[in-house]
């Protein structure tokens, strides 16, 4: 590839606007850990600059003229697997769709691009920018191609909605790689599932609301994002809203979910602590702690918090982890029940949920 062990990551910025790809190539080459090392201005171009440069990670615009991003990354990922980085446009129309797609097709991470006046979000674009490029450098590939393409239509089968207050709660994290990890999971969970569902996934606001509605397309189980005061029922999934940390609360009429927009814990908002460590208080030990593929540790206390109080825990193994930080983290700090590839997860939900307490 582009890069040697002690030389910068070569990247590849793959845009359809001169104007940005300049942007975002003087942006990468003003760090001491990347370098550009070409760029193309559609995806026909950039396939065949990713043969000619090789380059270790690729920037990718997602609508592009000739061959879309969405396209491209299909080809790159069958073809020449590496860590992509998508360019996600703010206004533009259906963008946060697209860039779930793409996200299941096996990109890294995505970055909105600048908006309104460039010098107001430079700061922000250049922080997020540099964050997905170090994740991709710790990307495992092999996580990537042992996914399978998840199913879209299940959801068309009749469903049945959990309409009586949840008994037992299921709690899941996830970060980097976690959208395409949870088109793995969530589709796969049997109706009749009798606990309620919670996901914290780390994703801004707008792109929650989105993954919600395409998980629920693919689900026997009904799939929506989270609202404040919410009856947390058996049965169904909910989404963190990105931008809020979500818990449960629990009141004389079951638990409800209590949305707020405190500081971010482990620099991200949602956090999966805090949902996890308020599901102790509200169902133990009827819990199933899921810490999937991610950067960081987010997910690790409250998996312990979890266990110590006599609830189960499934962690992601590290083969089928897109990043294997999150999973890692946990399993240190709590253990687990079942350590496993991501395709036996569901099952291992259901068969702990099935034992009335959450415990093998």
């Amino acid at each position: 590839m582009a890069s040697g062990p002690s030389s910068r990551h070569g990247v590849l910025v793959v845009d359809d606007s001169a104007f940005m790809r300049k942007l975002i190539s003087e942006l990468i080459d003003s760090t001491q850990e990347f370098r550009v090392v070409g760029t193309a201005r559609n995806g026909l171009d950039a396939l065949k600059q990713i043969h000619a440069l090789d380059p270790d990670i690729v920037t990718l615009d997602i609508e592009m003229p000739e061959l879309d991003g969405i396209q491209a990354l299909g080809y790159i990922m069958s073809e020449t697997p590496r860590p992509v980085v998508m360019l996600s446009a703010t206004d533009a129309r259906g963008s946060e769709d697209l860039t779930l797609r793409a996200l299941e097709l096996g990109a890294v991470d995505f970055v909105r691009k600048p908006s309104g006046p460039i010098s107001l979000d430079l700061a922000t674009v250049k922080e997020r920018l540099f964050e997905a490029l170090r994740a991709s450098t710790v990307v495992n590939l092999r996580g990537v191609g042992a996914l399978a393409r998840p199913r879209i239509g299940i959801g068309a089968r009749p469903r049945a909605e959990g309409d009586e207050g949840a008994r037992r709660a299921v709690v899941v994290a996830a970060s980097t790689g976690g959208p395409r990890a949870l088109a793995e999971v969530i589709p796969h969970l049997p109706r009749g599932l009798d606990a309620a569902v919670l996901v914290v996934q780390h994703m801004p606001k707008g792109f929650t609301a989105s993954l919600a509605q395409r998980l629920d397309t693919m689900s026997r189980l009904p799939v929506a994002e989270a609202a404040h005061g919410d009856r947390v029922r058996h049965g169904r999934v909910y989404i963190a809203p990105g931008g809020s940390h979500m818990r449960v609360v629990r009141g004389e009429l079951g638990a409800t979910i209590a949305l707020d927009d405190s500081a971010p814990i482990w620099g991200v908002r949602p956090s999966a602590d805090p949902l996890f460590r308020s599901v102790v208080r509200a169902f133990a030990p009827d819990i199933v702690g899921v810490v999937l593929t991610g950067m960081g540790r987010d997910g690790a206390d409250g998996l312990r918090a979890i266990r110590e109080a006599g609830g189960g825990a499934i962690v992601q193994d590290r083969d089928t982890s897109i990043i294997y930080g999150m999973p890692h983290a946990a399993l240190a700090a709590a253990g687990a029940d079942r350590v496993l590839p991501l395709g036996q997860i569901a099952a291992a939900i259901a068969e702990l949920v099935g034992h009335g307490r959450a415990v093998a």
